[in-house]
Parts: structure tokens; sequence; C-alpha cells
């Protein structure tokens, strides 16, 4: 064969060769082994997964145990049947609720049934303004009409906080037909609302309190933890498992406290409504497996080890003039295993860039002002004794390019201007216009930073001059046709 038609034959096969961009960005990930993580999700690269699961993923693989609900006598979800069912009923047990529900979209799918299940067309809904934009799927899908509340600033740290229950209590005096309240504690940075006094208030005015602590699965397997709102009178509360909890990435728990007033065959209609129904059995197992190891003696040394952890970068870092993370000393209660960090002189950006480029260590997020490191079940302490060391050589170095840079803290409108429903204007005719052209006209998409965060935009907002610094990342915006 000449060297002509070889290359030709080369060639061709070069151009049928497959190609997954998914699967190759897997592969250059997955060699990049040596990274220290401290962010979602909570095991870690394995870590923090039941010795017995993950031993059962490496000796058959995701393959040979991939399978559905309606095969090799597993059970069923939808309606619950067999080890499905009784893992459910063991995860009531662990957290202490009437029932608990696995989820396979996340938390989301939890969020949009409860709002199916609770709320009727034209219900007022009070709901923090940093709620997961579910909250607000769910808003569009019942039909509500929400009313803002806005979470208290926390200028020292350029973050939103906890919601108040004086505010609470004032949005209730102000709008006596409120049906149903919906906040989220903690929030991302880990600060924690005073459930028991908003759930009191809630109970006066004979209102369900709807609880986001997507955050704070872990806070059921450890006193040195806040609170669970299901132990606070929340009537249902749901838990993102894999975010901190151990589980693979998508699975959470929906719970109803046993004192609820839901109407919990409702709730199952419309769990079932959403749900998909070919869920993954490894997805179900890892949040089964998550629960098991939690409740488990090795798993709250696990999250012991957290805590103290987490304890151990604030004790080391206290000392350093330019280094301010956020605290139970900052006159409210927070989740101690979240690190919300400022250095004097760093935007989050550029802190976020020095950890990965220069010490190779993944932070969950960053802010204009500061960056968030989450100390998961599955970090070790040489981890976290290079993350203070590295911290401390950022703190100490003399950057060249340092830079104060102008901070947009937070967004200046605290009542936004409702023109109609979120479900009003997500029906409605809409358009994309440049950000420059959209001021005077109604949003017809949500635009967040987040989740988590605080919402620039809902759907039948107006958009004003004030809005437009925080849209300046955007190209272009879908408004209602005139």
């Amino acid at each position: 064969m000449d060297s002509k038609k070889a290359k030709k034959i080369k060639s061709d096969n070069n151009q049928h060769k497959i190609y997954a961009p998914i699967l190759e960005a897997i592969k250059r990930s997955s060699s990049n082994g040596g990274s220290i993580q401290f962010h979602i999700p909570g095991h870690t690269k394995g870590v923090g997964i039941l010795p017995d699961f993950k031993a059962l993923l490496d000796k058959y693989g995701a393959a040979k145990l991939d399978s559905t609900d309606e095969f090799e006598n597993i059970g069923t979800l939808h309606p619950p049947t067999g080890p499905i069912k009784e893992a459910q009923e063991l995860a009531a047990k662990a957290f202490g609720a009437k029932e608990s529900f696995f989820l396979l979209n996340g938390s989301s799918i939890g969020n949009m049934a409860l709002a199916l299940t609770l709320i009727k067309p034209d219900d007022k809904v009070l709901i923090g303004r940093n709620c997961h934009r579910s909250i607000v799927t769910g808003m569009i899908m019942s039909s509500a009409n929400p009313i803002w509340i806005t979470p208290k600033k926390h200028e020292k740290y350029s973050i939103w906080g906890e919601i108040t229950p004086e505010d609470v209590k004032n949005q209730l005096e102000a709008n006596p037909d409120i049906k149903l309240v919906w906040i989220t504690s903690p929030t991302y940075e880990g600060i924690v609302s005073d459930i028991k006094s908003i759930s009191n208030i809630c109970k006066s005015y004979n209102i369900p309190l709807i609880v986001d602590e997507a955050h704070g699965c872990l806070w059921n397997f450890s006193p040195k933890l806040p609170t669970s709102a299901l132990h606070l009178g929340a009537s249902a509360v749901v838990h993102s498992m894999h975010k901190t909890g151990g589980s693979f990435s998508q699975s959470s728990i929906l719970h109803v406290s046993k004192d609820s007033i839901i109407d919990v065959e409702r709730l199952k209609h419309n769990l079932r409504l959403l749900h998909t129904t070919s869920p993954s059995i490894l997805l179900l197992a890892s949040i089964d497996a998550a629960r098991a190891y939690l409740q488990s003696e090795d798993g709250k040394k696990l999250i012991d080890n957290a805590i103290y952890n987490a304890m151990y970068v604030r004790e080391e870092l206290k000392h350093y003039e330019n280094v301010h993370i956020l605290s139970n000393n900052d006159d409210f209660k927070i989740d101690p295993t979240k690190l919300y960090i400022t250095i004097d002189g760093f935007s989050g950006a550029r802190l976020e860039t020095i950890l990965k480029t220069e010490f190779n260590i993944e932070i969950e997020s960053t802010t204009d002002h500061g960056f968030l490191a989450l100390l998961n079940i599955g970090n070790n302490f040489d981890e976290v004794k290079y993350f203070v060391e590295s911290i401390k050589k950022i703190a100490t170095a003399n950057y060249h390019d340092i830079s104060y840079m102008e901070k947009l803290k937070f967004m200046p409108l605290l009542t936004p201007t409702i023109k109609m429903t979120p479900r009003e204007a997500f029906y409605m005719e809409n358009e994309k216009v440049s950000i420059e052209d959209s001021v005077g006209r109604i949003s017809s998409e949500i635009i967040a930073e987040c989740p988590p965060g605080i919402f620039i935009l809902v759907p039948g907002e107006l958009i004003t001059d004030a809005h437009l610094p925080y849209l300046r990342k955007y190209k272009e915006i879908r408004v209602l046709k005139d």
C-alpha cells in the first residue's frame, strides 16, 4: 500500500472517531486528581461515602449497578414499595419527620411539589427574596402572588443574611391574607434564621411555614450544629443530601414534620406528577447510604471532624487582621462548617484564582468581596492545614496586582416594583431586547446570581436604571412585548 493511500485511510478513520465532549471533560477533570476540594458534593471524591456502598461501586462499577425501580425487586418510588419504602421510613426516623420522600431532581422538585400542594391560584405567599429559583418556578406553576421579604444586610461581609421574625410579623400584619411563609435557612454562607420565633408567629396566624434547609442536612446528627427547622415548628423541610450529606449529585429528601398541617396524600400525588418515571437506583441508594452513614458512629465522627476542622481554620486565622471569617461573633448564628472568608484588598474572584493556580485548591463560590469554602465530611485534617497555610501566605504576600475593586454589594431595590404575578408574566408574549433598551420594560425571566443569592429580577417586575449595573454581564434580556 502506497503512503498516500495509507494517509487517506488514516484520515478517514480520524473523521469517524467517536467524540463525546462531556466524557472528554470528565477524563480531563479526573486526570487532575490532585486538587484539594472544599465544595459540593460533600462526599469529596468519595471519601464521605458509606464504605459498604463505596466498596460495592468499586467492585462492580456504576454501569453494572445502574437500574430503575422496575426491576431487581428493589421496589418502586411512586408509590413507595419494598426496600425503597423501607429506606424512606428509616430516613423519616433518622431526621425526626412524620414522612420523608426521596427526590431525584434535587430539592427543586420538592419545592415545586410543596408549592402545588399548599398554594391555590392568587394566594399570597411570603417568600424570602434569597430563595432558590425553583421556588419561583413553584410560584409560576401554582399561580401564586409572591410577597417578598428581604433578608438582613451584613455590610461587613457584603452578603445577605437571615430573615428576622420582626420582618415576618410586620409583613403578616400588613398582609393578613397571606396563606404561607417560605424562607431559606441557612443561607448559602451558613447564616441561620430564628426559625423557632418565626414558627411561633406563623402559628399565631394559623399559617404553615416551609423552610428550604437544603444546606443543613447534617444538623440532625450533631448537637454542635444548629437545630433543624423540622424540630422548630416548620411544616416541611427540604434537604439537599448531595450538598453536604454525602449522597450523589441531584439527590435530596423532602421531610414533612410530625405536627405538620400539610395534606400528605396531596403532596404524594404532586411528587408523582413531577417526578421521573425512571428513577435511578444508584441515586436512591446513595441517599439511603448517606442517611445510614450520618446516623452511624463512624458518620458522626466525620461530622465532628468537619466541625473541628472548621474551628481550627478560624482559630489559626483569627490573629490576621486582614483576614475576616463569618462567625457567631457577628450577632447571628451560623453553621460553623461553612467558611465565608474575605481578605482585605482582594476580590473573591482574585482569591479563587490564586487558590486554584498557586495552591491547587478549589472552593465553592465567590462574591465581589470574598469566597465560600465548605468543610465537608470528606475533607481530612492534612487538607485543612494546607488550606490554612495557603490563606496565611496570601494574607502576608505582596501581590503586585492587589486592587481595591469597586464592589456591587447589594441590589438597591429592597422592594421590587411588581406589575403582575410571575405566572401572568411567564405566559405573556415576550421578546429579547438589549440591556440598554430594557429600562421601563417588564421582565419575562428570572435574572439572578443564584442559586443561591438575591434575585435581580423575577417575571412581572419592572426594570429600572438601578438594575443596569447588575445586568452588565448579560447582552440581552427577555421582556414582555409592549
